[in-house]
C-alpha cells in the first residue's frame, strides 16, 4: 500500500506544471501576440499611408489639369481687366470663363493660406482714442500681414488727425491734411507692414485722435454713430504657412456681377484641390515669347508660356518618395513667336 501510494505521488509529479514552465509559456504567448499584433498595425499603416499618397497625388494630377485648361483660356475681365492680375511665385490671378456661361471670372490658385478680419471702432470724447483687438488669429507661421486703415470724425484741421498704433508701434498719423469735418466716408486710408507685429498670431490696433479732435461746438459727427469725434475702420490681411509645413494648393472664384461690373473679393469662393505640398522650388514660373525665364516686374506684361510645379509627399519621413508633377500650359489669348 505504501509503495503504491508512492508511486502515485511520482506520477502526478510527472505530469504537472512547474510554475517556471507556466511563465515561460505565458511569456512566449504575449510575445507572439505582440509581434503579430505589432506586425498588424505596421501593415495598417503603411496601407493608409499609401492610400493618403495616393489620394494626394490624384487630387494634385486633377488640380493641374484644371488649372492648365482654365489658364489656357484665359481672358480679358468683364471689368476690362487684363487676362493676368497677379504673376508671383506661388499665387496667380487671372480671368477665365472656367464654367462655360459666358461670363469671365476672375480665378486665383495659391498654395498659401490667406485670411482676413475687419472691425470698426469709435471715440465720443475729444481727443480720444478706440481700439480693434484680433486676438489669436492664427496658430501657423505668418509670412506677410497689413492693415488697411480709414478713419472719420472731426479732421478738417492741421491739428486735428489720428495717429494709429499696431501693439503700441506707432505706424503713421493720418489725416493731416485732406480731410474734412464730419464727411460721413471713409478718409486718409492707407495701408502698412504689420508682419512683426502679427508674427505671434495675435494684434492689437489704436487710433488715438489729437486734442484738438472733437473740440468746439460743431466736433461731434453723426455718421452711422451718434456724437462720435473719430471712427476708425481697420481691415487686417495676412498670408500663412500651415504649421506641420506642408502646404494646401487652393482656388478662389469671383464671379463678376452685373453692371456695373466688379469682382467683389469678399464673395470669392475658395475651394481645396490638393494636399500635402511640399515645393521648395516655386509653384509657379513664367517665361516669355524667347523661352526666358521672367522675374517678378516683368511677369504682368511679357508673359507667354507658364510652368506649374508640384512636390507631393503625405510623409517625408517614409517611403515612397516625393512625386513630383510638372506641366506647360500657353495661354491662347498671348501668342508666342518662338
Amino acid at each position: 500500500m505504501i509503495f503504491q501510494n508512492s508511486k502515485f505521488k511520482i506520477q502526478d509529479s510527472k505530469s504537472a506544471f512547474t510554475l517556471i514552465e507556466i511563465l515561460v509559456t505565458m511569456a512566449i504567448f504575449i510575445f507572439a501576440i505582440g509581434a503579430v499584433t505589432s506586425f498588424i498595425i505596421m501593415a495598417y499603416r503603411g496601407q493608409n499611408y499609401a492610400l493618403e499618397q495616393s489620394i494626394a497625388i490624384n487630387e494634385a494630377r486633377k488640380g493641374v489639369e484644371t488649372m492648365t485648361r482654365e489658364l489656357r483660356e484665359g481672358k480679358m475681365g468683364d471689368d476690362g481687366s487684363y487676362i493676368i492680375e497677379k504673376a508671383e511665385d506661388y499665387e496667380i490671378i487671372f480671368y477665365s470663363d472656367i464654367d462655360k456661361d459666358g461670363a469671365t471670372e476672375r480665378v486665383r490658385y495659391f498654395i498659401y493660406q490667406n485670411g482676413s478680419l475687419s472691425n470698426n471702432c469709435v471715440a465720443y470724447a475729444q481727443g480720444g482714442s478706440c481700439d480693434v483687438n484680433f486676438p489669436n488669429f492664427s496658430s501657423a507661421v505668418i509670412d506677410s500681414a497689413e492693415v488697411e486703415v480709414c478713419v472719420e470724425g472731426d479732421l478738417n484741421g492741421g491739428n486735428e488727425y489720428t495717429d494709429i498704433f499696431a501693439d503700441g508701434v506707432k505706424l503713421e498719423s493720418l489725416c493731416k491734411v485732406g480731410c474734412g469735418q464730419c464727411s460721413g466716408i471713409w478718409q486718409g486710408c492707407t495701408t502698412f507692414d504689420v508682419l512683426d507685429q502679427a508674427a505671434d498670431g495675435s494684434i492689437l490696433f489704436t487710433a488715438d485722435s489729437s486734442s484738438a479732435v472733437g473740440s468746439g461746438g460743431s466736433g461731434f459727427c453723426d455718421w452711422q454713430e451718434g456724437n462720435h469725434s473719430l471712427k476708425a475702420r481697420f481691415i487686417f490681411s495676412w498670408v500663412e504657412t500651415s504649421v506641420d509645413q506642408s502646404a494646401t494648393l487652393r482656388k478662389g472664384v469671383i464671379n463678376p456681377t452685373d453692371y456695373p461690373v466688379s469682382y467683389p473679393q469678399d464673395q470669392e469662393q475658395i475651394s481645396i484641390l490638393s494636399r500635402y505640398i511640399r515645393n521648395q522650388l516655386p509653384l509657379f514660373r513664367y517665361f516669355d515669347e524667347n523661352g526666358e525665364e521672367l522675374s517678378a516686374p516683368a511677369r504682368l506684361e511679357d508673359t507667354k508660356l507658364m510652368r506649374v510645379y508640384l512636390i507631393i509627399n503625405a510623409n517625408p519621413e517614409r517611403a515612397p518618395q516625393d512625386f513630383e508633377l510638372e506641366s506647360n500650359v500657353q495661354i491662347r489669348n498671348l501668342k508666342m513667336n518662338l
